[in-house]
């Protein structure tokens, strides 16, 4: 989607893809091979690139697609996304939980059939994402001894972490396996901020932005943190030196600072 946004140091772009590329985790991209899964669990987000991803990924392996999401503080970025995109813009979208809508586009678009699609549409955050599936996976004997979880790039982390704190003490725990879909780019040329690519269905790159700087505090394992130490809404996550310079680069860049205001921990 194209804007305006004012140029970034080389220092500060560098950084911003260090940290985008760090939070959408991919352990995909690591394995020799896809392995057998049980189960594809893609959670709400408004990012046309991942739903896509998630999408063909079960209808290539045949197996559930369990989408997860009600209406939250950021559906309407959903209800956007499918308007823009010329495939999908006639879906109905006003008023309706993420997760109908995901079901739509994977039904009527990508072919899932509607026997296996798992919908959950309860979910307003991401720890009721992770809860709620595996209440959801349980209590309708789905089995999911391994799967793949899908989510909004700069979430993906995050996702992973909730997820690992649902099934702590678990005896055998699922493996979960991470996917973001997309790993977005930001260059710039001509003095234009922008995706590489083009960046059709992903965000505006100042709400990206915004995402980035908001996205590591949450991460903290600190009283203000979600980690144990803080609110405990996820597990432990260590974070390399080299990500924390890259955060202390965008934190300290005061042309970032209107997107660090806009995204706040809560």
């Amino acid at each position: 989607m194209a804007e305006q946004f004012p140029p970034l140091s080389a220092a500060t772009l560098a950084a911003a893809n260090q940290v985008g590329a760090w939070l959408a985790q991919d352990d995909l991209a690591t394995l020799p091979a896809l392995p057998q899964v049980d189960v594809v669990v893609l959670a709400g987000n408004a990012v046309i690139p991942t739903i896509d991803a998630a999408c063909r990924l079960a209808a290539e392996r045949e197996v559930p697609l369990l989408i997860s999401g009600g209406v939250g503080h950021s559906t309407n970025y959903l209800y956007e996304a499918v308007r823009q995109d010329t495939r999908y813009r006639m879906l109905p979208v006003v008023g309706r939980p993420e997760a109908h809508i995901l079901a739509d586009i994977a039904h009527d678009y990508w072919h899932i059939p509607r026997s296996r699609l798992v919908v959950e549409d309860q979910s307003t955050n991401c720890g009721e994402n992770a809860r709620f599936t595996r209440a959801t996976l349980e209590n309708g004997g789905i089995p999911h001894r391994r799967g793949i979880v899908i989510q909004d790039p700069t979430m993906q982390r995050r996702t992973m972490a909730t997820f690992a704190r649902v099934w702590q003490g678990v005896a055998t725990p699922p493996q979960w396996l991470s996917f973001p879909g997309c790993s977005p780019v930001l260059e710039q040329t001509d003095g234009q901020l922008r995706f590489a690519g083009g960046g059709a269905g992903l965000w505006p790159v100042t709400r990206y932005l915004g995402l980035l700087l908001g996205e590591l505090p949450r991460l903290q394992d600190t009283p203000e943190g979600y980690g144990p130490r803080g609110k405990d809404f996820i597990s432990h996550v260590t974070f390399p030196p080299e990500i924390l310079d890259a955060w202390r680069q965008l934190r300290e860049d005061g042309q970032l600072a209107g997107a660090l205001q806009a995204r706040t921990l809560g």
